[in-house]
């Protein structure tokens, strides 16, 4: 047992480090381009990443290896999983242009839906009005975003608004696009007494501090340094999978994957606001939301071409394509169990955290889920298809 302990820590080394520091590279691109509640949490996504490393690589190995010194008994499965996705035999590279076709499909009525009916914009895109309020008790935020949903409403549709706590729990700023394409000088006092409509309930017990319309200056601007956000996390990545593997198409086989998931997400965003009952707004959480998406598919990606890397040291005369499959398969039970374990915590999430961050939550639970699917089925087939025999030294040529 102590010998498997050490060869698992030490052969899953690389694999961590590669998968970490990709997530990282991501974090801290969020935080050099990002402002406010991104900054916020790219700042607490590179804490978690450099404490999540210190616990893979020593935390868990030093209790791991104190049980084996008091002679404890030590199990890595139970009778029931300890053959789950053990020697399997499925054929990634074979069923290549399936996959594909679905991808294909996916991404196709993505774009359609961007085409035609486009995204739900919030208001840092696309402008709005935005109000400080101080109330005489505590504020109920949830109820305050409930309440005036119902009366924000346009076309049929309602307009969840933005509400967040400032400075103290009195106090709350509440941000919202209701009639900002409305250009009449009334507009703003319609958007006031809808307002106040909306918070009957606390009649009496609250005073509009001030009130002001966000303009479209703001929301280029955020739209300008997300979209160089995520497109210099495309490239730092490819510089250093390239870097990293030796290969430029490992980079290039990486990135097209991490486009592939972005585009999915995006277009199952356009296709299903207006129909799920929460709001699936564009806004600044999302493209934390994207960014952690990209993070959390390259590190998987990575590990599977990690093991890729060493089956090529190992096998220098294996067939391409069963080698590649071969590497799939040998990390699929890690991959599936990585993904459930993220998705159980992100579903409880999405369940039990609120309405204010469905939205948010929503777009990492199918990131995880397109994330996983690239990771196996896109990234490593591209790798096959881009670089064929030439990947390592073998001699024999790829074969459907």
């Amino acid at each position: 047992m102590k010998v498997a302990v050490n060869d698992g820590f030490k052969k899953a080394l690389s694999s961590i480090i590669d998968g970490n520091l990709t997530t990282l590279l991501t974090a801290i691109v969020l935080a050099a381009f990002g402002s406010g509640p991104i900054l916020g949490f790219a700042t607490t996504l590179i804490i978690g990443i450099f404490t999540s490393l210190f616990s893979s690589i020593f935390i868990s190995r030093l209790i791991i290896h104190e049980l084996l010194e008091r002679k404890k008994e030590i199990s890595f499965s139970s009778k029931m999983t300890e053959n789950i996705l053990t020697n399997t035999k499925f054929g990634f590279i074979k069923g290549r242009k399936l996959y594909y076709g679905i991808s294909t499909i996916l991404i196709l009525g993505g774009i359609a839906s961007l085409a035609t009916k486009g995204l739900d914009y919030g208001v840092e895109f696309s402008g709005g009005y935005a109000f400080e309020i101080q109330f005489q008790e505590e504020a109920n935020y949830e109820k305050i975003r409930s309440n005036l949903s119902n009366v924000f409403v346009e076309d049929g549709q309602k307009l969840t608004p933005e509400v967040k706590k400032i400075e103290n729990k009195f106090k709350a700023k509440v941000t919202t696009k209701f009639m900002i394409n409305d250009t009449s000088s009334t507009a703003e006092n319609t958007v006031t007494e809808k307002l106040k409509e909306g918070l009957i309930e606390w009649e009496g017990k609250y005073e509009i501090l001030g009130s002001r319309k966000v303009g479209p200056v703001i929301s280029g601007e955020l739209i300008e340094s997300s979209i160089s956000a995520i497109i210099f996390a495309l490239i730092i990545i490819f510089g250093y999978i390239a870097i990293r593997f030796r290969k430029w198409q490992f980079g290039l086989a990486a990135v097209a994957a991490l486009f592939h998931d972005a585009l999915i997400v995006l277009g199952i965003f356009s296709i299903f606001y207006g129909i799920l009952p929460f709001s699936l707004e564009i806004d600044q959480a999302f493209i934390a939301a994207i960014l952690t998406v990209v993070g959390y598919s390259i590190n998987d990606t990575v590990v599977v071409f990690d093991r890729v890397r060493e089956y090529l040291s190992e096998n220098k005369r294996m067939e391409t394509g069963s080698l590649i499959d071969n590497a799939l398969n040998s990390t699929l039970s890690r991959t599936i169990n990585t993904s459930m374990t993220t998705a159980v915590v992100l579903l409880a999430i999405f369940l039990f955290g609120g309405e204010a961050i469905k939205g948010f939550t929503f777009a990492l639970l199918v990131g995880v889920v397109v994330g996983t699917y690239s990771s196996l089925f896109i990234a490593s087939p591209l790798v096959y298809d881009i670089a064929g025999k030439s990947i390592g030294n073998n001699t024999t040529t790829k074969k459907d």
